[in-house]
């Protein structure tokens, strides 16, 4: 029974991993009527954001009802492994096409090069975007340092990081300024923060209290 749970909930990883990406590229493609042909980088980079997202948000859900299922972490994995590579790639990448392309076009460098791309004011959004690519990069050694004690501040900072993705989605994502899918992503922000209030109540409720004796 318990080897069947666990297949119920990698398949259902699986379906809502493709469920969450099929979303990202419906939107991606109607907000440029799918005339995405030949594809570049500033038709490209967008979509690649909202799928490392996308993914990112699955493993909170998944993970969260892994716990309340009393399931162990072994039976998604290999959902983890491969998603977080797919994850690791498309954050890189996002960003990357837009940098190079601005550059190859004349405009520069980051941060001025995304002050021209984003408008006057803006930018430093784009910098908060690339802040939280540094913490989602630094999160990526847990496979070295994820048994040192002051890991979790990483973790911590990764959380609010996905916060922080959120806000730059809603203010700069094309595909996210109206239309159906800026209702999807304020599920996902709904969702997320739920997760996270969990999460940090349950630390606060495990943290063991003063001993007023003592």
């Amino acid at each position: 029974m318990a080897y069947i749970r666990d297949q119920k909930l990698l398949i259902g990883s699986w379906l809502l991993c493709a469920l969450v990406c099929l979303l990202a590229i419906l939107a991606w493609g109607m907000d440029y009527n799918w005339s995405v042909l030949p594809l570049n980088a500033y038709v490209l980079f967008p979509v690649l954001g909202l799928l490392a997202f996308s993914m990112m948000w699955t493993h909170y859900i998944i993970g969260t009802a892994r716990e309340v299922a009393g399931i162990d972490e072994s039976a998604t994995k290999s959902y983890y492994h491969y998603t977080g590579w797919a994850v690791l790639i498309l954050i890189c990448l996002h960003p990357g096409l837009l940098i190079y392309q601005l550059f190859a076009d004349g405009a520069g460098l980051p941060p001025l090069s995304y002050e021209r791309y984003v408008g006057p004011g803006l930018g430093w959004i784009t910098l908060l975007g690339s802040a939280s690519l540094l913490v989602f990069l630094a999160f990526e050694l847990h496979r070295y340092f994820d048994k040192k004690s002051w890991w979790h501040y990483v973790v911590d900072a990764s959380d609010f990081a996905m916060l922080a993705i959120v806000y730059h989605g809603l203010r700069l994502g094309s595909s996210l300024q109206t239309g159906w899918y800026r209702y999807i992503w304020w599920f996902y922000a709904l969702t997320l923060s739920a997760v996270l209030v969990r999460k940090y109540s349950m630390r606060l409720k495990a943290k063991p209290k003063a001993n007023p004796t003592g």
